[in-house]
Parts: structure tokens; C-alpha cells; sequence
């Protein structure tokens, strides 16, 4: 039976300012700016998109950066940590260039059959970097990083929940889910079993419940194959007794949310029509790109919105 619910598809979060928010990005990780457009529900605010070179599913980061927010709380009801994937041997070149540019990390460490680190963005929010050998995906092929070393995409998240089991109950019983392992209160799901979509349940009752801010996740997205399933994953989630949203259109995917049972929102998107509707590959976030109800708006929009600077020399190694 096809599953409805392939892996990660993409994962928004909330930041401050948007140069800074591209240097860590861009310039540290190495990611590709896949995407420049504005939040659909806030023009004045960027909606920045990161991903590997063809902005595939299961890799692309994104974040609305606003200048005044005040700052967030991690803790439960939260996607507290969210972990990038790295080649078998990169981990020493990750330590070092994190080391480079001062940027504090703890590790490495072992969980699972896995080596990871541990580091936070200029804002506080959680990354990790994981070492191993069974992703098969591509990274950046010309970016700043050497692709021997480079980010490939998403290797999982980290959900920090009052207790796993009814989390657990809604992304094995409605989302295609399986548990693969457990560690302590660490539980693992995933609905392909190998990386860009490791769902880690962490059960942390004693921690204090989380705060919407910047340095923290806004909501995380699973991959669906298109509208039709993405409708058919729908109705099982309304028959659930979940409310999920309408579809809505997100020009480069189509949408639907809802906050599963520990407060985390989620959405399932669909994997067409992609990121080159508006603009060729070798050209992706190279320009401010509108929806089609603000492009007669586009003056005033960019009046509102900070310059970015895609200058990452002084990141190149």
C-alpha cells in the first residue's frame, strides 16, 4: 500500500534579522538560498527558503525573520532540535570550521548508530549536525562548503512532548509512520527508515512548556506525492478528530495544518509544483520573488524589506 506521508518536506522557523540569518545559512552551513519571497500572511517580512542545490524536499530550511519579535522559549510542545546530515567523515571538518567562526558546539556524541554535534544559530535555535553513512542524496555542488564535507539535507527533528505516547499514536495510526528504535525517552520514527525524515519523540515532562519567539520552530512540514493525497491524508486526520486546515495555496506547494496532540504544528505539503515555477534552477533566489496578488504591490514590498547582501567570500574556506 503507498504511503501517504514520505518523510520531512520542509521545516519554518522564526528569526530576527535576515543578513544574518542568510551569513549563518549561506555562509556557515553552506546551504543554497533556493527561495526569496515574503511571508504570504505578512508582506512587509521575507520568507527565506534554504535547501540543497535543486531545493528538494527533505532539505529546505526556512525562516521568517522579524526585525521585533522578542525572543522564544524552547521546551515542550516544540521542535526543540533540528538535525542536518553530513557525510561519515565530515565530522572533523564541521568541529573545526564551527570552531572557525566561534561558534560554541557540544559533541560529539553518540546516539544511536549515530555521531552527532550539537550547536545553536545567532537566534538560539537548536541544529545539530549528523554524521553517517546511509544518506545517497547530493549536496551542493558549487557552493562554499567542498562537497565531500557538505550539508545533504535533513537527517530528523527532535520533538520535545509532555509524554510520546499520543504523538506516537497520530504519525503511526494517521501519517505512515513506524517506530524504528528507542533509547531512554528518546523515541524514533520514520516513515521511509533512513534519512530526511527520522522523527524523534523526546518525552521531557519536567520541562517547561515552550514559547513562540524568535529561535524557535514555527511548524514542521511532511512530504506528500500530490493534491490527491495530500486529500486523502486530509480525511484520515479529520476522521481522527484533528482540525486540518483547507488546502492552501502556497505557490511552490500546496498545504494543509494542523497541531498534533502535544501543541506542534504541523502541515503536510505537496512535493509539486516545486521552486523553478518562477525562475530557472541555476538561477534560484537570485530574485525577490511575489505571489500573484502582491506583484502589482512589488514597489511598495520592497521599499519595506531590508537589502540582502549573497556576499560569502570571507566563508569560503
Amino acid at each position: 500500500m503507498n504511503k501517504l506521508v514520505a518523510g520531512i518536506h520542509h521545516i519554518t522557523a522564526l528569526a530576527t534579522d535576515p543578513q544574518r540569518n542568510v551569513d549563518f545559512y549561506v555562509g556557515v552551513l553552506g546551504l543554497r538560498l533556493v527561495k526569496k519571497t515574503i511571508n504570504f500572511d505578512a508582506p512587509d517580512i521575507y520568507h527565506l527558503y534554504y535547501g540543497n542545490e535543486k531545493g528538494e524536499p527533505g532539505t529546505i530550511m526556512t525562516f521568517f525573520p522579524y526585525p521585533d519579535i522578542p525572543q522564544g522559549r524552547k521546551g515542550k510542545g516544540q521542535l526543540t532540535v533540528t538535525s542536518f546530515s553530513i557525510p561519515e567523515n565530515a565530522m572533523d571538518y564541521w568541529t573545526k570550521r564551527l570552531d572557525k567562526f566561534n561558534i560554541p558546539y557540544q559533541g560529539p556524541q553518540q546516539r544511536f548508530d549515530e555521531l552527532f554535534i550539537y550547536f545553536e544559530d545567532h537566534d538560539g535555535l537548536g541544529l545539530e549536525l549528523v554524521a553517517n553513512s546511509r544518506d545517497t542524496r547530493s549536496a551542493f555542488t558549487y557552493g562554499n562548503i567542498p562537497v565531500e564535507f557538505a550539508v545533504k539535507g535533513f537527517y530528523g527533528v527532535t520533538l520535545s512532548e509532555e509524554c510520546y505516547e499520543r504523538t506516537a499514536g497520530l504519525l503511526v495510526g494517521q501519517m505512515d509512520h513506524t517506530l524504528i528504535a528507542e533509547q531512554g525517552n528518546r523515541f524514533r520514527y520514520s516513515s521511509e527508515d533512513k534519512p530526511g525524515g527520522f522523527i524523534d519523540v523526546l518525552c521531557n515532562p519536567d520541562i517547561l512548556r515552550g514559547l513562540s519567539g524568535y529561535g524557535t520552530i514555527h511548524h514542521i512540514a511532511f512530504a506528500t506525492a500530490n493534491d490527491q493525497t495530500q486529500l486523502k491524508a486530509r480525511e484520515k486526520l479529520l476522521k481522527f478528530g484533528l482540525d486540518a486546515t483547507p488546502v492552501l495555496d502556497r505557490e511552490y506547494f500546496h498545504s494543509i495544518y494542523f497541531r498534533e496532540p502535544g501543541g506542534v504544528l504541523f502541515e503536510i505539503a505537496t512535493i509539486p509544483p516545486g521552486f523553478t515555477i518562477d525562475e530557472p534552477l541555476e538561477h534560484l533566489g537570485e530574485s525577490l520573488k511575489l505571489p500573484s496578488w502582491q506583484k502589482q504591490n512589488r514597489s511598495f514590498i520592497e521599499k519595506k524589506l531590508a537589502p540582502i547582501q549573497l556576499d560569502i567570500k570571507r566563508y569560503v574556506d
